[in-house]
């Protein structure tokens, strides 16, 4: 099992937001990233395998296309009255300080907002 793990609900439909990209990236002392993974949420809208089983400690960025998942979102609605996503991408900048434990970091995503957490 990785030690990071990432579940997106689309808030405005009241669904999970299956087909997401995300990507997981390590920051660097001096603010480098490094992309450690990229994935799609599956049909539940979770990523439960992101990134090495060990998370060293440090910083780790979670970049979630929401921009790409909320145009096609509009594009599929039977009203074609879905608004246009206001947020291209949430980025989501998290500190692990201990790698045996698991990060779990769900997001909450609309048309014009969002929400996250740490959750379990």
């Amino acid at each position: 099992m990785s030690g990071i793990s990432t579940h997106v609900l689309d808030i405005a439909a009241g669904r999970p937001a299956a087909g997401m990209r995300v990507r997981l990236e390590r920051v660097g002392s001096a603010g480098a990233e490094e992309e450690i993974a990229a994935a799609t949420t599956d049909a539940g809208g979770r990523i439960s395998s992101f990134g090495p089983e060990v998370t060293e400690p440090g910083t780790y960025r979670l970049i979630f296309d929401t921009g790409g998942y909320l145009a096609r979102q509009r594009a599929n609605s039977a009203s074609g009255t879905a608004s246009a996503p206001f947020f291209p991408e949430v980025r989501v900048t998290f500190a692990v300080t201990d790698g045996r434990e698991h990060y779990h970091v769900p997001l909450l995503v609309s048309p014009f907002g969002y929400s996250t957490y740490r959750g379990s």
